[in-house]
Parts: C-alpha cells; structure tokens; sequence
C-alpha cells in the first residue's frame, strides 16, 4: 500500500513538473508528455481501486 502511494505521489509530481516546464518554456512536447503521465496515473488508480473493491466483495461473499 505504501509503494502504490508513493508511486502514484512520484507520477503525479512528474506531470506537474512536466505542466511547470510547458508553462516555462512553451514546448508543447512538455504539455502532451504532462498529459499522458497524469492519464496514466489515473488508470492506474482506477484499477488499483477497483482491485481493493473487488476483495472486498470478495470477503462479503
């Protein structure tokens, strides 16, 4: 649990910097490379949660 938040912390750190760097410089690469980090990170949450939901069940069952 601590490495998937520390993991999914580090991703989003990573895509804010990579908006900062678009925002300094211009470089549209900057905002596309942003953009694909954070969608990423969000499917990895998604997952990660339906995952947890799914034991959860699992134990109601």
């Amino acid at each position: 649990m601590v490495i998937f938040r520390l993991v999914f912390g580090l991703l989003l750190l990573a895509g804010l910097l990579c908006f900062a760097l678009y925002l300094a410089s211009g470089n549209v690469a900057w905002r596309r490379r942003g953009l694909v980090i954070v969608k990423w990170t969000v499917l990895a949450a998604l997952g990660f949660f339906a995952v947890l939901i799914l034991e959860r069940l699992g134990r109601m069952v």
